[in-house]
């Protein structure tokens, strides 16, 4: 009995396939758990899809990487002068976001960070002077641009690449190779047209791994189905039944990131009264669970435990059996998995 991850893999590959022919020179993205596939199953994916270059979180994660794919491996965080050294074959590419960093990677492969509207790091337009001295030690591989994922001012993301081509440029730096992140293909065609001397490289990974949310599906499988009348006590807390019903015992706890949820960015009204009658939910011990029965969500009965969920499923539900499946909505950047199933 297993929290499982089911894949349409004929549909998620194709859309793989939609995804990399959108993006010539495509460098697929994986990092944190693989985007709840796993790093070992995604560098199979990229192995069968041909791509040179894979990139990666850290140098942890390139230094597993190694030994499942051999291609270029592009470490995304950037390097800091006193950080824990892993050893790494000459194939990975450190990512360097300040001229100090540049300077302590004597003979590495590299490529440099530039500072974009993200404001999270990179090189700023007065340091890039100072690089022509310093990339003389290194191999450069090129720039890059991490880009936002919105851009509510109205801002275009192409003027903001074309404006670092043009510094670039102006300090007479190489300009064969530009790395970005977060661009449509349009706007990447538009740049290729516009520089066709640089050769723009889209790093992708949310896109190309969840960008088809019906090729994959989590589901808990049932482990004990309890009845309980309106005032039993229950759980490690004992808490009383309010109505007549189940408590149902589903595969899917704290250790597979079950009742684990990210901070969103909320937009307009109506998120933000959804979200603060959430919270009030959660003050009486009321939480929504990512686990759905006879076609709607139902609450836990307790807080998650580690390895499993107690739901509360009403009388007036169809009782659920030992064994069935309950779908489960998870983030798949915080999901682990029991099992994974080709289907």
């Amino acid at each position: 009995m297993a929290l499982t991850l089911y894949v349409d893999t004929a549909r998620w590959r194709a859309h793989q396939k939609s995804v990399i022919d959108q993006f010539p020179g495509i460098i697929p993205v994986c990092k944190g758990n693989g985007y709840g596939f796993g790093h070992e199953r995604l560098a199979e994916e990229v192995n069968r899809s041909g791509a040179d270059m894979l990139a990666v979180g850290t140098t942890y994660e390139a230094a597993r990487m190694k030994d499942w794919f051999g291609g270029d491996l592009l470490v995304l965080t950037p390097f800091r002068r006193g950080e824990e050294p892993v050893p790494l074959p000459d194939r990975v590419i450190r990512s360097v976001s300040s001229v100090d960093g540049v300077h302590a990677l004597v003979g590495a492969r590299v490529v440099i960070e530039c500072m974009s509207s993200m404001k999270r790091h990179g090189i700023g337009e007065h340091e890039l002077a100072q690089l022509h001295s310093a990339i003389e030690d290194v191999r450069l591989e090129g720039f890059a641009l991490h880009l936002p994922l919105d851009r509510t001012d109205g801002s275009d993301a192409v003027e903001e690449v074309i404006g670092w081509m043009d510094r670039l440029r102006a300090a007479r730096l190489p300009l064969h190779t530009m790395f970005v992140s977060h661009m449509r293909a349009e706007e990447l065609a538009r740049l290729q047209q516009q520089f066709p001397q640089t050769r723009f490289r889209a790093r992708i990974g949310t896109r190309l791994w969840l960008g088809d949310h019906e090729a994959t599906q989590y589901r808990g499988a049932v482990l004990d189905v309890t009845r309980v009348s309106k005032g039993d006590r229950f759980g490690y807390r004992q808490q009383r039944a309010a109505s007549d019903g189940w408590l149902v015992v589903v595969a899917g706890g704290t250790s597979h990131g079950v009742g684990l949820e990210a901070p969103k960015a909320m937009h307009g009204v109506m998120p933000r009264a959804k979200g603060v009658a959430r919270a009030g939910l959660a003050t009486v011990n009321r939480n929504l669970s990512p686990f759905v029965w006879a076609g709607k969500q139902r609450w836990f009965a307790e807080p998650p435990h580690m390895q499993v969920s107690i739901l509360f499923v009403p009388a007036d539900a169809q009782e659920p059996q030992v064994g069935d499946e309950l779908v489960a909505h998870l983030r798949h950047t915080t999901t682990q998995y029991d099992r994974l199933v080709d289907r």
